[in-house]
């Protein structure tokens, strides 16, 4: 036996029906309403804007977190390295000592984006007109 698929859609219309607009722009065959609506913000793309900035800012964050293990990982291995090779432990103690720096530097880069990404959320909630509920206050 042989049994047909139906396929999943977001919006289910029955077999044979097709979806015809409404000419007047009122409502389709269906009982939606075809015009726009219009927020009373009117903030959705400066809404749109920030929260892409956000997302911006938080990737950058984990670009610097992994770069400040790595430079943190490097500087690990350097001194391991010094110990080592005593023979180079100046050469290593020295590229030890610039790896903790670009550790240190990322640190503080990572620190500075997710300040960014801390202010950019505040503004896409102003922006939504999300409201702020105080309680025991």
């Amino acid at each position: 036996m042989a049994e047909e698929k139906h396929h999943h859609h977001l919006f289910h219309h029955k077999e044979g029906e097709d979806f015809q607009p409404a000419a007047d722009g009122g409502v389709d065959t269906y009982g939606y309403s075809t015009e726009t609506v219009v927020t009373a913000t009117g903030n959705e793309g400066e809404y749109e804007r920030i929260t892409k900035e956000e997302k911006h800012h938080k990737h950058k964050e984990h670009l610097g977190e992994m770069g400040a293990a790595a430079a943190g990982a490097f500087a690990l291995y350097e001194k391991h390295e010094a110990k080592k090779d005593p023979e180079h432990a100046h050469k290593h103690k020295i590229e030890e000592e610039v790896a903790a720096a670009a550790a240190v530097g990322a640190g503080g880069f990572v620190f500075h984006e997710h300040h960014e990404k801390k202010q950019d959320h505040k503004e896409a909630k102003e922006a939504s007109g999300e409201k702020k509920h105080h309680h025991f206050g």
